[in-house]
């Protein structure tokens, strides 16, 4: 009875100790950076064979930098369009050297976040990946001016966008310390007066933007390129 009655009390204590000491949240792993090597072979083959403008401007990150018709958006900027749709933040860091870093530019435009808060990983993980990001090209040439666009509202992961207001209030936080980083809310004028994703704004997989979406996206951000510059 009395090893029954020392059972129980080990059982309820370890249960106890259990709810009693919080658990450190798991962070999701990162996607395997090696699923781009071919989208990096083609870079280089695109640099090979044209010339790369001189103090550049760089946009780099996902398929909503890819869709951006950059070079048509802003005809009197010298850029270079470095978007790899599906990355991740981890992923552009991965290759950073490929996509940023080589080309020395005087302003880099950053968008990412998006694919990792819907593949699970939490606002801290996320942002200490951007805050990594921004330390990498400072070292690399501290005059770099780093622009920000806030993770935008969608229709396909509204569910998850209290994540990424939590991302970007970190984001926010951040670059309000220092004078090289810039952070563009591109997700205000995106949602309606209902507070939710304006719909003419996607195409048909609730996604991807349209053209009126990167209408807001030329004007809010070209704002700030244009201070810049």
């Amino acid at each position: 009875m009395r090893r029954m009655f020392e059972a129980r009390s080990l059982f309820v204590l370890l249960a106890l100790l259990a709810t009693a000491v919080p658990r450190a949240e798991a962070q999701a792993p990162d996607p395997d950076p090696a699923r781009f090597d071919d989208a990096m072979a083609a870079f280089a083959r695109w640099d090979a064979k044209n010339s790369v403008p001189d103090a550049a401007t760089v946009f780099v990150g996902g398929s909503s930098i890819v869709r951006w018709n950059t070079a048509d958006r802003f005809p009197d900027t010298r850029l270079l369009n470095r978007g790899f749709g599906g990355s991740h933040v981890s992923d552009v860091n991965h290759f950073i050297e490929e996509t940023v870093l080589q080309y020395s530019p005087d302003v880099v435009v950053f968008y990412a976040g998006d694919n990792d808060t819907s593949a699970g990983k939490s606002s801290e993980q996320i942002f200490e990946d951007l805050q990594a990001f921004a330390e990498r090209v400072l070292d690399s040439k501290s005059t770099t001016q780093v622009v920000f666009v806030s993770i935008k509202p969608s229709l396909s992961r509204w569910a998850v966008w209290p994540q990424m207001v939590a991302t970007n209030k970190l984001l926010r936080a951040y670059t309000d310390e220092h004078p090289n980083l810039h952070y563009v809310d591109v997700a205000t004028p995106m949602l309606g007066v209902d507070g939710e994703p304006i719909p003419e704004l996607f195409v048909r997989d609730g996604l991807h933007m349209t053209s009126a979406g990167y209408d807001i996206w030329t004007r809010v951000i070209g704002d700030v390129l244009a201070r810049l510059h």
